[in-house]
C-alpha cells in the first residue's frame, strides 16, 4: 500500500512536467568540460524540451588547477560568479531540469551564481549532475536549503567515467519519474546489511581499485538484483595512506554495480 501511495504521489508531482507539456520544460545546465552538457542534451532530446547553458560572465579557463584555486577563493570569500543573462524567460516554465558538475562536494559555483540571480519560487526542479565519485545527495540537500519555495524532485547523477552508461540510465530515470511514457524496470529494496564475505570484499576492491581518491576497506554490504546483474551498497572504512599515520574513524557508502559479464564498477560514493 505504501508503494502504491508513493507511486500516486510521484505521478501528481510530475504531472506538470509531462511530455505533453514540453514547452513548459526547460533544461538549464552549466558544463565546463562538456560532460554535463552531454547529459543535458540527452534529457532535452528525449523530452523535446527547451535547453540553455548557464554561462559565467568571467568563464573558468578550463585549467584544472586554476579552476580549483578560483573555486577555493570564491568559497573562502563567500562570493559567487556573475552569470550572463538567460535567454529563456523562466516565468514560462513550470519544470526545470537543473544540471551541473559536482565541485567541492556540491553543485558548481556557477549554479550558486544562478540561484542568486533568478527567482525559482514555485518551480519544480529536477537536479542532474556529473561527478568524479559522488555528490548528488549533498547537492540536492543544498538546493532544498537554498530554494525552500521550490519543489526539488528526485535527481540523477553519473560518474564522468561512466558517461557511456548515461543514455540508458536517463531513459530509465525519465520513465521512472513519469516524464516519458513506458515502463522502467522495477528495482526492489536492498537486502539487510550483513558483514562482507571475502568474495564481496574482492569485488569492492576491484570496483574502486583504479580510483585514486578512495582508499578504504569494505566492512558491511547489502545487495539487490537489477536488470542484468546485482547492485551492492557497501559501508567502507577509510584507511590511512601511510600505515603509520593515525586518522579519525570515517566511513562512506559506496554503490557498486556488478553486471553479468562485466567488471564491477562503483557508481556513487556518499560520505
Amino acid at each position: 500500500m505504501k508503494k502504491l501511495l508513493l507511486a500516486f504521489a510521484l505521478v501528481a508531482l510530475t504531472a506538470s512536467c509531462s511530455p505533453s507539456k514540453a514547452p513548459k520544460i526547460l533544461v538549464l545546465y552549466y558544463s565546463q568540460t562538456s560532460t554535463t552538457r552531454a547529459v543535458a542534451e540527452e534529457i532535452g532530446s528525449r523530452l523535446g524540451a527547451d535547453i540553455e547553458a548557464i554561462v559565467p560572465a568571467v568563464p573558468y579557463d578550463g585549467d584544472y588547477q586554476a579552476t580549483i584555486s578560483r573555486g577555493i577563493k570564491e568559497r573562502e570569500e563567500g562570493t559567487f560568479p556573475e552569470i550572463q543573462p538567460l535567454a529563456a524567460n523562466l516565468d514560462s516554465y513550470d519544470c526545470i531540469f537543473l544540471g551541473y558538475p559536482i565541485w567541492f562536494g556540491t553543485y558548481a559555483p556557477p549554479i550558486a551564481g544562478l540561484l542568486e540571480a533568478v527567482n525559482l519560487d514555485g518551480k519544480k526542479i529536477v537536479p542532474f549532475c556529473t561527478f568524479g565519485s559522488g555528490g548528488l545527495d549533498a547537492s540536492i540537500k543544498d538546493l532544498k536549503a537554498k530554494l525552500p519555495n521550490a519543489e526539488i524532485l528526485p535527481g540523477y547523477g553519473v560518474r564522468a567515467a561512466r558517461i557511456d552508461a548515461m543514455p540508458a540510465e536517463i531513459d530509465r530515470f525519465l520513465k521512472a519519474g513519469g516524464f516519458l511514457e513506458g515502463e522502467a524496470p522495477v528495482v526492489g529494496d536492498f537486502s539487510e546489511v550483513r558483514p562482507v564475505t571475502d568474495a564481496e570484499s574482492a569485488l569492492f576492491d576491484a570496483a574502486v581499485g583504479d580510483y585514486p581518491m578512495i582508499h578504504a576497506k569494505a566492512e558491511e554490504v547489502s545487495s539487490r538484483p537489477v536488470s542484468g546483474g546485482t547492485e551492492y551498497l557497501f559501508t567502507a572504512r577509510d584507511l590511512p595512506r601511510d600505515p603509520a599515520m593515525e586518522m579519525p574513524a570515517s566511513t562512506m557508502k559506496v554503490y557498486v554495480l556488478a553486471e553479468d559479464g562485466k567488471a564491477p564498477v562503483f557508481t556513487q560514493v556518499v560520505r
